[in-house]
C-alpha cells in the first residue's frame, strides 16, 4: 500500500501529474492507495485542497483498487468532517493519525478514536507515529481499540518492533508497517502489509517483497529486503516526503514542488539519493 505524494505546480496540486502517479501505482500492482497522509503533506493542504484530492484521488482510482483516505487531525471535530467526507465519496477505510501537538492522554486518545468510529460507519485505520506526532499510542489503549467494530488495523511507524509484538501479544487487530526499513521484519513477526514511502518510487520491489513474505518465501522475501533496505534509509535522510519528492522528480513524474516549511534537499544528500536510484535502474 502506498502513501502516496501530493504533487504541486506553482503553489497549486497538480492534478495531472497525480493522476500519472496513480497510474503508475496501479500499473505496477499495488494493492492500495492512501492520499493526504504524512508523505501526502496533508499538514500544508488546505481543507479544501484535502478535500478536493480525497476526491480526485477515489474517483480517479474508481475502485480498481482500496483507497484509504488520510482523516487526521489534532482537532477530533475537524477529523470527523475528514472522515464524514471519506465516508460520502466512497473510500474504502479512513487512515487516522494520533493528534499531533496536543499530546493526549491515553484515554483521551481512546475517546477521539471511539468518537470518530461511532458516528461514521467506515473501516478505521489507526495510525500511531510518535516521531511526528509526540505521542504514541500504548498497546493496552490499541487493545481497548480493538474492540471497536469498525477499527480494522493499525499502520504501526513506532520504529520499535517491541511495541509491534507488544500490540500482536494484547490483541488480534492486523499491523500494518509503517517504517519502511523496518517493513520485513515486521512481516517476520505477524504483520499484514506496509504503508510505504518507498512505494512511491519503486512500488513493484515493494510489492513483490511484502507478498513473498506473506507467502513465506523466506529466501526470496530476504533478498528483496536487502535489496530494497537502501532506498528506505535513504528516502529518509532528511524530513519525509523530501526525499521521496527529490526521487519521483528525478525520475521524471512529478515537479519536486514542496510547501513550507518543507524545502529542497541538500545537494550531497540529492546525490546520494540519486545513486541509490541508479543501483536499483530507477533513473
Amino acid at each position: 500500500m502506498v502513501a502516496l505524494v501530493t504533487p504541486f505546480r506553482n503553489g497549486k496540486v497538480d492534478r495531472k501529474a497525480m493522476a500519472g502517479l496513480l497510474d503508475f501505482q496501479l500499473q505496477a500492482g499495488t494493492d492500495a492507495i492512501i492520499p493526504c497522509g504524512t508523505t501526502g503533506e496533508a499538514a500544508t493542504l488546505s481543507h479544501e485542497e484535502h478535500r478536493d484530492t480525497l476526491t480526485f484521488v477515489t474517483e480517479y482510482v474508481n475502485g480498481r483498487v482500496p483507497v484509504i483516505a488520510g482523516c487526521g487531525s489534532n482537532n477530533t471535530a475537524e477529523a470527523l468532517g475528514l472522515v464524514q467526507h471519506a465516508k460520502k465519496i466512497g473510500a474504502d477505510a479512513a487512515l487516522i493519525v494520533t493528534p499531533y501537538y496536543n499530546k493526549p492522554t491515553q484515554e483521551g486518545l481512546c475517546r477521539h478514536y471511539e468518537y470518530l468510529a461511532g458516528r461514521v460507519d467506515i473501516p478505521i485505520v489507526l495510525y500511531n507515529v510518535p516521531g511526528r506526532t509526540g505521542i504514541s499510542i500504548a498497546p493496552e489503549t490499541v487493545a481497548r481499540l480493538s474492540r471497536v467494530d469498525n477499527i480494522v488495523a493499525i499502520k504501526e511507524a513506532s520504529g520499535s518492533m517491541d511495541q509491534a509484538d507488544q500490540i500482536m501479544q494484547l490483541c488480534d487487530l492486523p499491523v500494518i508497517s509503517g517504517e519502511d526499513s523496518l517493513t520485513y521484519p515486521l512481516l517476520s513477526i505477524g504483520a499484514k502489509g506496509v504503508i510505504s514511502v518507498t512505494a512511491n518510487v519503486a512500488p513493484k520491489l515493494v510489492h513483490d517483497m511484502v507478498w513473498a513474505a506473506l507467502d513465506g518465501n523466506v529466501s526470496r522475501a530476504r533478498n528483496l529486503h536487502k535489496k530494497h533496505y537502501p532506498l528506505s534509509k535513504i528516502v529518509f535522510v532528511e524530513t519525509n516526503p523530501i526525499p521521496v519528492k527529490t526521487a519521483l522528480g528525478m525520475m521524471g513524474l512529478i515537479k519536486p514542488e514542496l510547501r513550507l516549511p518543507l524545502c529542497e534537499m541538500k545537494p550531497e544528500n540529492a546525490k546520494k539519493l540519486r545513486s541509490v536510484l541508479k543501483s536499483l535502474k530507477i533513473v
